[in-house]
């Protein structure tokens, strides 16, 4: 009788053949050092030290002796990692924060990725409130959030999914770190919020916007848990892109990789200063409300901006060239949809009256698409000028309001026009030496000429 045991190991040797690369990377165990890790699993070699406890937003591990429901050996398959209540980690509705780890046994190389999902500052959007944009599970993240039953998040993006019919990419050969979102701020907020009913029917709703102190938590884990990473990506789209680089200065100085990538998939930090004219730059007015309701400038900001020299809080735009002048050796990109109707209605929507009343449909979406092509301008302007720092702006992909250009597949994210695929601007990051790739489309004739995708039709139902 075979045990069950070595019946996984069997498995997972198999899943190992069938999954390794052509050729070995940076990070990469050898052949024998590989098997060794079936057996042996290796652990953590870069835990949190006594001084990373302390100060403003510590590290705080789990306590020794709890049950985090991580096995060390167990390859291959989406594990689901608790976090204790003392590592100041909870969703937006006060549950336990829970994170989802998948590891191999041949690579030090990590992708931490941040799930998208909307962002909120009220009531209606907090609670999930039927017709109002709000953020992802108002309700917490059950256990079993990445089997196959939900495809929205097991399923998301070709970076995360190990055995993808037609989109090839490294990082499905590496660890995989899924950090899911709960708390509305994009992974960004610190602050508990209470939202009374604007209809007086239900009690005021408390809500912990605690996106900063999750990720430090589940850096926490990491380095107590798994080794230091070789190569490692950040990255998301949506809230999780704007989480991936928002917490990239953080995280990349914790977990410490030999090489580090960020790419921030639609989830834009746009240039708008504290008090500016909203007319000439457009996110004054969302950028206003977070900072009160996420408590970005009690503490997030404050943080980063003694940690990352030449950001100022005033101005979240100053972002992109002070990462880039504190990171100068890693490979950091942007890219977004000229056409994106989804962030940019979270941006605009509901701060623009002209906006709010427009008469009609295609009116609304005009005014939102002007707005956006202003601060999306001005960003690209400033990649353009960071050597380090890529932006890629294609013009509209019919998908998801064409939002995230890197979620279901790389395909049709291309700038046609220069003959180009979004897999080029992910390998200049990836894989490039010299500038980053910037390109930017400027028609969207050619994109709304493709034929109906019967998989992109399919997804959007589902979303």
């Amino acid at each position: 009788m075979i045990s069950i045991g070595f019946r996984v190991t069997l498995l997972s040797f198999a899943l190992l053949l069938s999954s390794l690369p052509a050729r070995a990377e940076l990070g990469d165990y050898s052949a024998f050092q590989t098997l060794l890790n079936l057996a042996f699993p290796p652990g953590a070699d870069n835990p949190v030290t006594p001084s990373q406890t302390q100060g403003p937003y510590p590290l705080k591990p789990n306590p020794a002796g709890f049950a985090d429901g991580f096995s060390r050996g167990a390859y291959y398959q989406w594990q689901t990692v608790q976090l204790a209540p003392s590592t100041g980690s909870v969703c937006g509705n006060g549950s336990p924060y829970k994170f989802f780890v998948n590891r191999v046994p041949n690579t030090r190389n990590t992708i931490v990725y941040m799930e998208g999902g909307g962002a909120c500052w009220d009531y209606p959007s907090c609670s999930g409130q039927g017709g109002i944009r709000g953020a992802r599970n108002p309700n917490g993240i059950p256990d079993d959030y990445m089997s196959l039953l939900n495809p929205g998040s097991s399923l998301v993006s070709p970076f995360v999914v190990r055995l993808h019919p037609w989109t090839a990419v490294k990082t499905q050969n590496w660890n995989m770190v899924y950090v899911p979102y709960c708390t509305g701020d994009v992974y960004g907020g610190d602050r508990v919020a209470v939202y009374s009913d604007p209809t007086g029917q239900s009690a005021p709703l408390v809500w912990h916007h605690n996106g900063v102190r999750n990720v430090r938590a589940v850096v926490a884990w990491l380095k107590n848990n798994l080794p230091r990473p070789t190569q490692m990506l950040s990255t998301g789209c949506s809230a999780g892109g704007t989480g991936s680089i928002n917490n990239y200065p953080h995280v990349r100085r914790d977990l410490a990789p030999t090489r580090g990538y960020l790419i921030d998939d639609s989830g834009p930090l746009f240039t708008a200063p504290a008090g500016a004219n909203p007319q000439q730059y457009p996110s004054v007015l969302l950028h206003a409300t977070i900072r009160q309701v996420w408590g970005l400038d009690q503490g997030p900001l404050p943080y980063l901006e003694s940690q990352l020299p030449g950001f100022t809080r005033n101005d979240l735009g100053t972002f992109y060239s002070a990462l880039s002048a504190k990171v100068p050796g890693d490979r950091l990109g942007h890219t977004h949809f000229w056409k994106d109707l989804n962030y940019s209605s979270y941006s605009y929507e509901r701060f623009f009256p002209e906006i709010q009343n427009a008469p009609d449909t295609a009116t609304k979406q005009a005014l939102i698409h002007a707005k956006w092509a202003v601060d999306t301008g001005r960003l690209r302007q400033t990649l353009d000028g960071l050597p380090n720092f890529g932006g890629y702006f294609p013009q509209y992909r019919a998908l998801n309001e064409s939002h995230c250009t890197t979620i279901v597949d790389f395909e049709n994210g291309d700038i046609q026009e220069r003959g180009l695929e979004l897999s080029h601007f992910i390998n200049s990051v990836l894989e490039g030496t010299g500038p980053v790739l910037d390109a930017s489309e400027s028609s969207d004739a050619a994109d709304r000429a493709k034929p109906v995708n019967l998989i992109y039709t399919l997804v959007d139902g589902l979303l």
